[in-house]
């Protein structure tokens, strides 16, 4: 199946936008992907195909998962066994809504504002330096696990390497600012050691992605740019700042572009966002507390069904914070707090289904092969010499 040059996802050439040029014929999701593939070869000769008719709305995944949800979360209120399920539903959506909001408003302001070109000069080689520039940004974000999933998505689009968007994605949750004032708030000068442990993995797993990269083993990223060496951003900068012109109907235009970006986005990843609350909440509802604490203790099978369960109820960074501390106080296994926390992104199926459908799918495949072994190293050493 051929993927959208803009935004790297797969589109059906059955029912998708075809453009084409000279002998090569491009397909698009959607006609924000199409009009920036246009702007982007300006000056060819390009013909554009509209599909004749248009995906029903019915079929749009985002709105059969929305629509599942409602439809449960009504229904509970006449079923009185489906009341923990919305009680547990809405206490997720109101601890995540402002972290995905963000997630998705920042990146359409990225979609809009931030050229290929800048993302490209700093995450798309193959260095060492690529992916701290990755960790280090991912340390700036604000946003949860499920906020960083649109922004990761994003970078991507906007020609970010596979192993940097790796990297991005596994040191944003637990590795940013807000969360490490919060873990420390927990667990004290141990909190630190969750957060340097996260960053070791974030770091050590994209430099083994950039490894499988050189040896063909996981996919390339399209969207990169091709830019010279001499390429300044700071001076690109000048340039377009002295060519903007503020204006009412230049503001108009701004926020229609960003608008369109987070739309766009919010289409391509929301569905998984829901999904993963939807899945998140029946686990949450119908699996007793106390399964958590008995199954849970400093050992190697603890840390296994930790990793299990952490992968069923996980929804963001914030509401797990909570959770790890509670695990450590009834059990006290560090290592088991910190497995908790990153199984979140390790081994999460709304981030390996992200992966799958929009950077490729022996990315995903190779995500949790790679850091699931470093958590529960990290966790077995922790419980053993930390108490």
């Amino acid at each position: 199946m051929p993927k959208d040059p803009v935004c790297g996802m797969d589109v059906d050439p059955k029912s998708a936008i075809k453009a084409v040029i000279g002998n090569d014929t491009y397909f698009f999701c959607s006609i924000g992907c199409k009009d920036k593939f246009i702007l982007e070869n300006k000056g060819k000769e390009i013909e554009v195909f509209m599909p004749l008719a248009r995906k029903p709305f019915f079929k749009n995944k985002l709105f059969i998962i929305l629509t599942a949800a409602i439809f449960l979360i009504g229904l509970s209120f006449f079923v009185p066994q489906l009341v923990a399920f919305r009680k547990a539903f809405l206490d997720y959506l109101k601890v995540i809504w402002w972290a995905v909001l963000l997630g998705l408003c920042l990146g359409g302001i990225i979609d809009y504002y931030i050229p290929r070109e800048y993302i490209s000069k700093f995450l798309s080689k193959r260095s060492s330096a690529t992916i701290l520039n990755a960790v280090f940004l991912g340390f700036l974000m604000s946003a949860c696990s499920h906020g960083i999933l649109a922004l990761s998505i994003q970078l991507h689009k906007k020609g970010a390497s596979n192993p940097a968007v790796v990297s991005f994605l596994l040191a944003s949750p637990w590795a940013n600012l807000p969360i490490t004032v919060m873990l420390l708030g927990f667990f004290g000068l141990k909190g630190l050691l969750i957060i340097l442990s996260a960053i070791f993995v974030a770091i050590n797993t994209g430099l083994i992605f950039i490894f499988l990269e050189k040896k063909g083993l996981i996919e390339k990223n399209k969207n990169i740019v091709n830019i010279s060496e001499d390429f300044s951003i700071i001076k690109d900068l000048r340039l377009r700042a002295r060519d903007y012109r503020l204006s009412f109907s230049g503001l108009i235009m701004d926020i229609k572009g960003v608008w369109k970006g987070t739309r766009e986005l919010a289409d391509m990843v929301l569905w998984w966002i829901i999904l993963g609350m939807f899945i998140a909440s029946l686990a949450g509802a119908y699996i007793p507390a106390h399964l958590f604490h008995r199954f849970m203790g400093p050992t190697v099978i603890g840390l296994l069904v930790t990793l299990g369960l952490a992968t069923i109820i996980e929804v963001c960074s914030e509401g797990s914070s909570p959770l790890a501390f509670e695990v450590y106080k009834q059990t006290g296994a560090l290592g088991n707090s910190f497995t908790f926390l990153m199984a979140g992104v390790v081994t999460d199926y709304t981030e390996i289904g992200l992966l799958w459908t929009n950077v490729g799918r022996r990315v995903a495949l190779w995500l949790p092969v790679i850091t699931v072994p470093q958590v529960i190293i990290l966790g077995y050493l922790m419980n053993k010499f930390i108490s």
